[in-house]
């Protein structure tokens, strides 16, 4: 098939993506086990397949040995230059866009790859890549993978929305503006839901500051947050690790 999309800068780094993936294992792993043929596809690794690699042995640990992961790629060269740190049949490389070279996998992963696209073609991509059934998680992380947001959209419609951070180094939540998916980036202005969230968010920080550390502070400030009637999902077990999830809506 032809791949659909086009070539992105390809930055990556090791363990950038180490936050979505111990998500994609917790929210997927029920999925994934119950799956025929549990495949994963990695769309857009970039200019080196390590998070890929990366992708595979965390989910063969975490949800079942036996699950495989296909990184695509629309950069011919990138594909050349995976192909020697392929594993077959767990990990494979091959040449593909947002039609995911005709696979059906049951998860897609796709980071930084929309943000490098306008936001009006967010929704065809997101239907592209769901089309066949899968679950998509599509979001944008800074360089290090220190803060991280993505979307869990499924039929093409996105469900949730997740604020990942590393604590130690959260200075102060305000900073997950900077890194929204593509679909609410531009929405992060007065009178848009996006920006009430981060905003609400912002204030239960600066209320709940403590000498006890971030974490702790992260936790109370979640907490405010449903206290508030914010939908916050989940629970401590998922904020402790610096996540909010909330509806999309």
């Amino acid at each position: 098939m032809k791949p659909v999309g086009a070539i992105t800068r390809g930055t990556t780094n090791p363990n950038r993506l180490r936050r979505v993936d111990n998500f994609i294992a917790y929210r997927c792993g029920p999925l994934l086990i119950g799956a025929a043929q549990p495949l994963v596809v990695d769309l857009g690794y970039g200019a080196t397949p390590v998070t890929a690699v990366e992708l595979r042995g965390r989910l063969a640990e975490a949800v079942r040995a036996d699950i495989t992961v296909v990184g695509l790629e629309i950069d011919p060269v990138r594909v050349s230059d995976a192909l020697p740190f392929a594993d077959p049949p767990g990990l494979e490389f091959r040449r593909g866009g947002f039609e995911l070279a005709g696979l059906s996998p049951v998860v897609v992963r796709a980071f930084n790859v929309l943000r490098q696209y306008s936001e009006e073609e967010v929704a065809a991509a997101w239907r592209a890549m769901t089309g066949s059934g899968a679950l998509l998680v599509e979001g944008t992380c800074d360089e290090l993978g220190r803060i991280a947001t993505w979307a869990v959209v499924t039929d093409g419609v996105p469900r949730t929305l997740t604020l990942s951070a590393r604590l130690p180094v959260l200075e102060h939540p305000s900073i997950f503006a900077e890194r929204l998916p593509k679909a609410l980036i531009h929405h992060n202005v007065p009178g848009h839901p996006v920006h009430d969230l981060l905003q609400a968010l912002n204030r239960a920080w600066e209320t709940e500051a403590t000498p006890f550390g971030p974490r702790q502070r992260w936790l109370a400030t979640v907490r405010r947050l449903r206290a508030e009637g914010r939908p916050v999902l989940d629970g401590p077990a998922r904020w402790r690790l610096g996540e909010l999830t909330v509806p999309w809506p």
